[in-house]
């Protein structure tokens, strides 16, 4: 039975049930056929929705800006430095008067120990619906695009399935935790087995690791920790290898970058790959850093479904924003 998710908050995919979920899928799937079809959807006509960038993008500005635009709606971005926020208004005061103006805040914060508190704090006072477009904990619409594409070309039935979480070394910054994190989250819960593997600097939050071992036995699944990157991709259906910061080990930029230097050849290659099932696809979120991440064999070749993965942001966020708006 479909469930009324009017002004529901979508910060983790943990706090929403797998029939809810299954409705966001089901729309995502219609409003995908519309657009190829060329069919108007204007289910949000006259709704807006004010997007709150703490961090940059590429992929989660334009895919949330254009399906309000799909959908009938606007979408208005807004940075902390040309808002009030850069002078020390709290998160209830902007809460309380967006929610007098539109239909729905987005924030993308993703500040170690900063994110999901603020995005939480908006959603405690806000009267229209928050949804995460990425905090330090999780990142929700990410992991919603993963499976959507998943299901795409592996089928719908997805128990038993084998998908690898790799940690990968890229340098310059420190990523934060939260793709692996709600990948480990959401999979198990519908019957995919799980293998995280990363160096023993770059474990993840130990609750979200326990919170995934719980959802796993839940449902049927695995879930298990290596600190062997070939493990994530013997057997695998899906490998999602990503870099992340070492943030349970320091918060020291300079130490974190330091710590992702001393695992150089944890990096997709075709050696990596040929571990997997034939069929095995390989996915990023994006942007990949190639020739530290990834080779250009393995991201621009057949196995890659990159391309299809970020356009799914597209589908899975309009009808997030349709059923929730």
């Amino acid at each position: 039975m479909a469930r009324d998710l009017k002004n529901k908050h979508f910060i983790t995919t943990q706090e929403w049930s797998v029939e809810e979920l299954e409705q966001v899928f089901a729309l995502a799937g219609e409003l995908k056929q519309a657009k190829a079809a060329g069919r108007p959807t204007p289910l949000l006509a006259g709704r807006t929705l004010y997007m709150i960038f703490f961090d940059s993008s590429t992929r989660t500005r334009n895919s949330f800006e254009t399906g309000m635009t799909q959908l009938g709606g606007h979408g208005i971005f807004l940075s902390p430095d040309k808002m009030q926020i850069s002078h020390g208004e709290n998160a209830k005061d902007t809460a309380k008067v967006l929610s007098r103006y539109g239909d729905g805040i987005a924030i993308r914060h993703c500040a170690f120990r900063e994110g999901n508190q603020y995005l939480r704090e908006v959603a405690r006072h806000a009267e229209i619906p928050v949804i995460s477009m990425q905090c330090d904990v999780y990142h929700p619409c990410q992991i919603l695009a993963d499976f959507m594409t998943i299901r795409e070309h592996l089928g719908a039935d997805t128990r038993g399935l084998k998908l690898g979480v790799a940690w990968t070394s890229a340098p310059n910054y420190v990523r934060p935790l939260s793709v692996p994190q709600s990948l480990i989250l959401m999979m198990p819960r519908f019957g995919i087995d799980v293998t995280l593997a990363y160096p023993p600097e770059f474990r993840l939050m130990p609750e979200i690791e326990e919170q995934a071992r719980a959802n796993a036995e839940a449902a049927g699944a695995r879930f298990e920790i290596s600190n062997r990157f070939e493990d994530a991709f013997a057997d695998a259906d899906v490998v999602v290898p990503k870099s992340w910061g070492p943030l349970m080990t320091t918060t020291d930029v300079g130490q974190g970058l330091s710590l992702i230097e001393k695992y150089p050849d944890w990096r997709c290659d075709a050696r990596r790959m040929a571990l997997g099932k034939e069929r095995m696809i390989y996915m990023h979120p994006l942007p990949a850093d190639r020739g530290r991440e990834v080779t250009d064999e393995v991201i621009d070749g057949p196995q890659s479904v990159v391309y299809d993965e970020a356009e799914n942001r597209l589908h899975v966020q309009k009808a997030l924003m349709a059923l929730t708006m």
